[in-house]
């Protein structure tokens, strides 16, 4: 796991209570059962390349915010959000819970926590 800055880490403890998450396994499992979900990878371009979920789509954290109405205009859509291990992702559900979307999950645990279960993955 990366060495996180402690004034990142106390941003992103504070917004957790106001976000929703998931588990790696809820979505492994809802994957498996077909429920149709939008999985959106917050992270940087070299991280998408190199390893992402199967069915998701890449918005990183620092054009989520800029380009989701244009992806994904319906501010109802359920929609999870994954990162390295669940710190950005939770940041960028916060920016678009406040953005107005109502259904944003963050994936506690992120690509590692799924990579770590032996999940399956996608390499370009």
């Amino acid at each position: 796991m990366a060495k996180h800055a402690p004034r990142f880490l106390k941003l992103v403890e504070s917004i957790r209570p106001t976000i929703q998450e998931c588990t790696v396994e809820d979505v492994r499992q809802r994957q498996q059962n077909g429920d149709s979900i939008l999985l959106i990878d917050v992270r940087e371009d070299h991280e998408w390349t190199a390893g992402h979920l199967p069915g998701a789509i890449h918005l990183g954290k620092g054009i989520i915010e800029r380009d989701i109405e244009a992806r994904v205009p319906d501010v109802s859509t359920e929609m999870i959000l994954y990162c390295g291990g669940g710190f950005r992702s939770a940041l960028a559900a916060a920016n678009l819970q406040d953005m107005g979307y109502t259904h944003v999950i963050s994936m506690d645990g992120g690509y590692r926590g799924w990579t770590d279960a032996g999940h399956p993955v996608v390499r370009e």
